[in-house]
């Protein structure tokens, strides 16, 4: 029987119909082309320019040496004042940085000790910095500048060694500090005996060099923060541990003061050394304009390179890049700044000896006199006396002797092995997937005069263990609660979402006794699973709660032998649960790789049904049920309070909910990198991705385009600016302890008692969610990397129903959030007033967007016609005032009817007009119109932005529907929206009844065939049930319609997912109840279930006693099936056509006074009207002007400003999004050798007994998908 079990059930049917599984979507040689091409132009840019910092900041010292010609030593005072700007600047920047912090974001007072010891150590490395750049390096030589600056990690090398001393366990990185530390002491021996042999009797000699040494010790000072973290955790001082709290906590306050108190010092410093050294600071006045612009071009480059250098490195290392594109280019900058300096100034010397032609004996002691020293006139080309004055440092020394030389090499290397001796560390630094600035680098200052070091000594330091690799200290492992809600779908969305769902379980599998940083559990709600089957003793699930348990049988038998071959061992699929529940039943599948996936059937004579009561029981199911109540019964046994809470808070932050649709298509990469969101970001309370529209027609065509410019602008722009306002359910990831906040999961259960409560709440649940979430303070995010792919609606009147839940819903919410702007800025960090101002704008922009519709037309009429802009705005004003009138009076379908008809003529329209316009643009030989500027600038518009976004830069291709489609979507939908504002019925899904949707779900009738004859004939017995059904109905329901809440018959439609009305239960119903089962071969739904395949056996299970009553109270409570009450039912649909009356009024009275302001303006033309002179294709005058009208005027120029703050939050945008998803792909690609090992030696293990020729099995995902259990995230 053993051998039976592992061959196929029917030998002679091994042909499969596989479904995609694998990710086709994603071109993946395209964007690991683009990471490769990433990486190196970060690294490149990284290495030019730290190079460009260091070789400017250098020239500028130099050019402050006494004895350089292009200033005169009159005129030095204006290189040291640049330099102490090279020191300032990055002091500045985070004073404002700071300032901004302290202002939108919490920030704590310190104590008086910790503010007294921050200053102290800031005002010595403020004083060194001064004081070895100022005063003591431009009287070195051009080879101890450049390395000099390497010794600055003395004291961190020191600090290290401490550091590793007082850890408890053995460490692997203490002698290289120990070399650091004695190679840069060595550095110093060198240069100052160096310098001093030259001659010692030299005072003032001896006084640079002993401020050059004492400068750079003080400014080693600088990173001891790195190292009093890990001091103080070694430590038993209470001090040490409450000022690094204290430190961390006030960082905002501390930088202001410290960024103040370094400018102050470094412009003592500079305003005392000019007059101690007999300069006159009123020569700055007076240089000249070569002088001057040399000046200005290396201050400029210095400054900028530093600024951008700093901001390079940080997306280095946030793109997991650490050795390639930030260490070793910093590494490499020293060296190649030696070169640049150095290697002219040898060719130059090699040269002139070369002209002499042998005439002359010449050693570079000579040299410096006879050519360097001796110029007298500085003119034409810059670079020639830049090479002198460098060589003019190195005149101090005798270049000529070996001695010299080799004891100059001797200190520069020196300094330059101890820096990368005492980095050495970041070699092997571990890094998080997203890793946050603030916990990768100590400080937010960076140096700009000594850039690379900086960076280098500012990342963070961790001791290492003397094994090869120290165990990476992972986050805290997360819990995801997949959350699907269900009801009509058909077999291609439900196998969508199933295949999705087994996919993740096969990335993430869960085995006994391991843990894994993320791990999955499945939900799905299908609501309206039951219906009546006469001649049965319970109620069956339907036609379309079948089909999804043979989508799960399907599916099962896929994953479970996919990567088995054609003669190996086929695995059976094991025995799954069914269980009897409170609310209906459950199916609890164990997935192929340990996961679990429970089915929730619900029965709305049981359980309240709809989506948003879906989410109510699962909210309280998983976060109440499964979270909470474990804590509350240990405390209840006595469990510490404090510790609990501690634990509860814990988990709570670290469980997170994926709503999903039921026919959402995704991938674990997506998943993946929305936890990477959550995980890192605290304050981050749900996170969606990008989300594609599936299907074909040109409505999808239409909705593609619409979803990427919405993704492209929209969502960045409040990603960036301040928070998302809607997350959609289809596919986002929300934190338990932000559902669990006040006024959120509770609230959500609030039932809809008035009229506005069915629009804002049941109309877009998602967005209203999200409306709690913000309030309460928890920012909402979009990651345009993490895809998924949901169907769109393919038929116009689909599509109308669905944007006029949309619609209104979105307007609500937004001005809910605008009455709270005050409370809001408060409580939410990320949502300041000005962005508060931004989403008022934009609605006011989409209250008058059928205005803008309607003048747009009038101006294409008045293109088209030749005839006066206010006769063509009368006869644009015709269709849609008709339109709106009208639609008060008959049914949505004739207004859905209208509308398609109108919308193909207005994008006829559209069409001719676009050409009419091109037509003349080239007939006048002008752009400079109205018109025409705003087709160029939307079309550039458009394709840049489409540009930007290579994976889906084809979409471009429907923009030109999008456009011709402006009239249909902005003004007949907007209209179409207002008038059925009081019809609350959910709109899709409600066209197909069971039975018909049983014929469209051809599936599993064809799967039947294919088992025994038994459940062939159990199958026929039980459609027979079904037509009997379906000849007698079984249910009734009550609809919202525009004009009243009217109880209508509903035998053969399945009830939409939102209504105002409950179900009704007629007196068939109970007749029903009372039958005999005596000719339904199934007698309830677990039978049902249970004969639809042998090839999955569901074994019946029971509920836990606890978790039955759970979903009892739970029902009783917040789930109760709502009561008819037809009295109630019929004063909600007044109140709500009174309240559509009310908000339609307003709103057209708006768009009237848009066009009215139009219409007055264009009578009076000449008096208030804005000239603009019309130019011609080269930009040319051409005498004419052209007339635009103030109101007119504005809108263009608000209009522009909005695409310009939209652009720029889109680019800042792309730039994050592509450092994450090259940091997840470098992350994930790390474990394919070692997973594909662990699975070929498993391989191996289970085969070693058989004949296989076939090689190792291949990985299902590529490379990128393939992960380690249980493992952190390294570098």
């Amino acid at each position: 029987m053993d051998e039976d079990r592992n061959l196929p059930k029917r030998i002679w049917d091994t042909c499969r119909e596989v479904p995609v599984i694998e990710d086709e979507q994603t071109p993946w040689k395209m964007i690991k082309l683009l990471r490769t091409v990433s990486l190196s132009v970060v690294a490149v840019i990284v290495f030019g320019l730290a190079l460009c910092s260091k070789t400017s900041f250098l020239l500028l010292v130099t050019l402050s040496n006494e004895g350089t010609k292009i200033l005169s030593d009159e005129r030095k005072p204006v290189s040291l004042l640049c330099i102490g700007c090279v020191l300032i600047a990055p002091s500045v920047l985070l004073f404002l940085k700071s300032i901004w912090k302290a202002c939108y974001k919490s920030s704590k007072t310190p104590a008086k000790s910790t503010i007294a010891l921050v200053l102290f150590f800031e005002f010595m490395v403020a004083l060194g910095a001064a004081i070895l750049t100022i005063v003591a390096m431009p009287h070195l030589d051009i080879v101890t500048n450049v390395t000099i600056l390497n010794g600055v990690a003395v004291l961190s090398a020191l600090l290290q060694v401490i550091t590793q001393c007082t850890a408890k366990e053995r460490n692997r990185f203490l002698v290289p500090s120990i070399t650091a530390f004695v190679l840069i002491l060595l550095g110093y021996i060198l240069f100052i005996i160096l310098y001093m042999m030259k001659d010692p009797t030299d005072t003032k000699m001896a006084i640079w060099v002993g401020l050059a040494v004492g400068g750079s010790f003080l400014v080693s000072f600088n990173w001891w923060e790195n190292y009093l973290r890990l001091i103080s955790e070694n430590s038993s001082s209470i001090f040490l541990k409450n000022l690094c709290i204290e430190v961390r906590r006030s960082q905002n306050i501390l930088n202001i003061l410290s960024s103040l108190l370094r400018i102050a010092v470094t412009a003592c410093v500079l305003g005392a050394y000019v007059p101690l050294s007999k300069m006159d600071w009123d020569i700055v006045n007076s240089i000249p304009g070569r002088e001057t612009r040399i000046i200005a071009i290396i201050i400029g480059v210095q400054l900028i390179s530093s600024a951008l250098c700093h901001w390079f490195a940080v997306v280095a290392c946030k793109m997991h890049a650490l050795r390639r594109c930030f260490i070793l280019p910093l590494y490499l900058a020293s060296l190649a700044v030696m070169a640049l300096l150095v290697i002219p100034v040898i060719v130059y010397y090699q040269d002139y000896r070369i002209n002499l032609n042998g005439t002359q004996s010449i050693n570079f002691t000579s040299y410096c006199d006879v050519v360097v020293d001796a110029r007298t006139e500085v003119s034409g080309s810059v670079f020639p006396h830049l090479v002198y004055d460098v060589t003019h440092t190195l005149c101090f020394l005798d270049m000529s002797k070996i001695l010299h030389i080799g004891m100059l090499t001797g200190l520069a290397l020196s300094w330059w092995l101890g820096l990368v001796l005492a980095t050495l560390h970041l070699w092997y630094l571990s890094l998080y997937r997203i890793q946050r600035t603030q916990d990768l680098f100590i400080r937010r200052l960076y140096e700009g005069g000594l850039i690379e070091q900086s960076l280098l000594l500012n990342t963070r330091f961790d001791v290492q263990t003397s094994e090869r690799r120290k165990q990476f200290k992972s986050l805290d492992p997360v819990k995801v609660f997949l959350c699907a809600t269900m009801w009509h779908e058909t077999y291609d969305e439900m196998m969508k979402i199933i295949i999705s769902i087994f996919r993740l379980d096969k990335y993430r599998p869960k085995k006994e006794g391991e843990t894994s940083d993320v791990t999955f559990e499945g939900h799905i709600y299908f609501d309206d699973a039951f219906k009546n089957v006469p001649g049965s003793q319970g109620r069956h699930v339907n036609e379309y709660a079948e089909m999804l348990v043979d989508i799960l049988r399907e599916v099962y038998s896929i994953f479970i032998n996919m990567d088995t071959g054609l003669f190996k061992k086929q695995q059976q699929i094991p025995d799954q649960s069914i269980v009897r529940t409170p609310y209906g039943g459950r199916v609890v599948i164990t997935m192929p790789y340990g996961n679990s996936l429970t089915v929730h059937f619900k029965d709305k004579n049981l359980i309240r049904h709809k989506k948003r009561w879906s989410q109510v029981m699962y909210l309280y199911y998983l976060l109440g049920w499964k979270v909470s109540t474990k804590y509350f019964r240990k405390w209840g046994k006595g469990g510490e309070e404090v510790e609990l809470k501690k634990e509860f808070e814990k988990e709570k932050h670290n469980t997170y909910l994926l709503a999903l649709d039921g026919d959402t298509d995704f991938h674990p990469a997506s998943v993946m990198l929305l936890i990477d969101r959550l995980k890192l970001y605290p304050r981050v309370g749900a996170a969606c991705g990008r989300i594609h529209p599936t299907g074909s027609g040109p409505m999808v065509w239409y909705q593609k385009f619409e979803y990427a410019v919405g993704h492209w602008l929209h969502k960045t722009a409040e990603h960036v600016f301040g928070c998302v306002l809607c997350s959609p359910g289809c596919f986002s990831l929300f934190r338990a302890s932000a559902l669990m906040d006040d006024n959120v999961m509770k609230k959500y259960t609030i039932k809809s008692s008035k009229p506005a409560h069915y629009i804002q709440y049941d109309q877009g649940e998602d967005r209203w969610l999200c409306t709690l979430l913000l309030k309460q303070g928890w920012r909402v995010e979009y990651n345009a990397a993490s895809d998924a792919y949901t169907n769109a609606p393919e038929e116009f009147k689909e599509f109308y129903n669905q944007r006029r839940r949309w619609g209104p819903s979105t307007m609500a919410n937004i001005a809910d959030l605008l009455g709270s702007t005050t409370l809001i800025s408060k409580r939410n960090p990320s949502m300041s007033k000005l962005y508060m101002f931004y989403q008022l704008f934009s609605l006011t922009s989409s209250i008058l967007a059928p205005s803008t519709v309607v003048l747009m037309i009038a101006g294409a009429l008045t293109v088209l016609l030749d005839i006066h802009p206010n006769g063509a705005l009368v006869i644009a004003l015709i269709p849609p005032v008709i339109f709106l009138g009208i639609s008060f009076k008959i049914k949505s379908d004739t207004q859905i009817n209208i509308a398609a008809v109108l919308s193909i003529l207005y994008a006829f329209l559209m069409l001719i007009s676009a050409l009419v316009i091109i037509g003349n643009m080239v007939k006048e030989q002008t752009i400079l119109t109205p018109s025409s500027l705003f087709i160029i600038a939307l079309a550039c518009f458009y394709l840049v932005t489409a540009a930007l976004h290579p994976q889906e830069v084809g979409l471009i291709v429907f923009g030109l529907l999008y456009i011709l489609s402006i009239p249909s979507a902005y003004l007949l939908l907007s209209i179409y929206s207002m008038v059925n504002m009081n019809n609350v019925s959910w709109g899709t899904r409600e066209t197909s009844s069971p039975a018909g949707a049983a014929q469209q779900a051809a599936a599993p009738p064809q799967t039947q065939a294919q088992k025994a004859k038994g459940a062939i004939a159990q199958f026929f017995s039980r459609a027979k049930c079904c037509r009997k059904l379906c000849q007698r109905g079984d249910e009734e329901e009550l609809i919202v319609n525009q004009e009243n809440i009217a109880v209508e018959a509903a035998k053969n439609e399945p009830q939409p997912q939102n209504t105002i009305v409950e179900d009704v239960q007629g007196p068939e119903d109970m007749q029903r109840r009372q039958q005999p089962a005596l000719t339904c071969p199934n007698q309830c739904w677990v039978t049902q279930l249970q004969s639809l395949s042998d090839d999955m056996h569901l074994t019946e299970d029971t509920l836990d006693p606890e978790e039955t009553l759970f979903f009892r109270d739970l029902t009783t409570r917040y789930l109760e099936p709502l009561p008819e009450d037809k009295k109630k039912q019929k004063q909600m649909a007044a109140d709500l056509k009174e309240l559509r009356n009310k908000i339609t009024f307003v709103y057209f009275i708006c768009n009237a006074f848009w066009i009215i302001a139009t219409f007055t303006l264009q009578l009076t033309q000449t008096s208030v009207f804005i000239q603009v002179p019309k130019v011609d294709f080269n930009l040319q005058a051409t005498g004419e002007y052209i007339y635009i009208d103030p109101i007119g005027f504005m809108f263009i120029l608000a209009f522009a400003l909005l695409v310009v703050v939209q652009f720029i939050a889109m680019l800042y945008h792309r730039i994050y999004t592509l450092i994450h998803f090259v940091a997840f792909m470098d992350t994930e690609s790390k474990y394919r050798k070692q997973i594909h090992v662990i699975k070929q030696v498993k391989d191996d293990k289970d085969d070693e007994d058989e004949d296989d020729d076939d090689d190792s099995d291949s990985l299902m995902f590529p490379s990128m998908f393939d992960r380690s259990p249980g493992s952190g995230t390294l570098v």
